[in-house]
């Protein structure tokens, strides 16, 4: 029986979409947006999903190493490298986090990682549920990242990831400052509050310290960053 093929198309990349892997949503979009990149730069793509970042960096003529902790996920992307012509530049690898890249330095580490806060007890081990599951605090895949970042960044490389702003743009400032990067916030955007929020609703209001959501009633919406940091010259 043919399921038919899910095909996503965003600035020229076409992207099959596999079961047990996520449709790019506006999240994955803010932080295509704000990428920044020069060809000949060392890119490296924590969380890769099906390959749409890390494809729009091969395209630029980076050289990109995406990794993912989900099977179906890498599986995914290098097929999307092969479908976009970037494979001789873009290498997927299966892993968690830096493990994959041990020893290796990038000029920009980006990821847009699952942070959602997951109440105590509610986490799953599905693939799509560990696309949206950022641990009790929504920053347990973050604070990995940023953690490892120094050791894999060059001189004056720099990470780059998003965040929901009731996760606190000042947390992510004083995280980035405390490995030695230097933090920046290179976009905003105010999107739709994410439906699997509202279920969550209350724990989320207990992490929210700098009140950027309303404290009764139903938000509509969520602000969201791109935040920078930058590894001294």
């Amino acid at each position: 029986m043919d399921d038919g093929v899910l095909l996503y198309v965003y600035q020229g990349a076409l992207v099959r979409i596999a079961d047990g892997v996520q449709v790019p949503k506006a999240g994955s979009l803010l932080f295509c947006r704000h990428l920044r990149v020069e060809p000949g730069e060392r890119v490296l793509e924590l969380g890769c999903g099906a390959g749409l970042a890390a494809i729009l960096a091969a395209r630029a003529g980076c050289r990109v190493v995406a990794t993912d902790v989900v099977p179906e996920a890498v599986a995914c992307a290098r097929e999307n490298a092969l479908l976009n012509g970037v494979a001789d530049r873009l290498e997927v690898r299966l892993g968690d986090c830096y493990d994959p890249v041990a020893g290796l330095n990038f000029d920009l580490i980006c990821t847009n990682p699952p942070q959602m806060p997951t109440p105590p007890g509610r986490d799953r081990d599905d693939p799509v549920a560990v696309a949206d599951n950022g641990g009790v605090d929504g920053w347990e895949i973050l604070d990995r990242a940023i953690q490892g970042a120094p050791r894999h960044l060059a001189p004056g490389g720099r990470l780059v990831f998003t965040i929901f702003a009731f996760l606190g743009q000042k947390v992510a400032t004083s995280k980035l400052e405390g490995v030695g990067l230097t933090p920046r916030v290179i976009g905003r955007e105010v999107q739709a509050f994410p439906r699997i929020g509202y279920e969550r609703l209350d724990h989320i209001r207990s992490l929210d310290t700098e009140g950027t959501l309303p404290r009764t009633g139903i938000p509509k919406t969520v602000e969201r960053f791109v935040v920078q940091g930058t590894k001294p010259a």
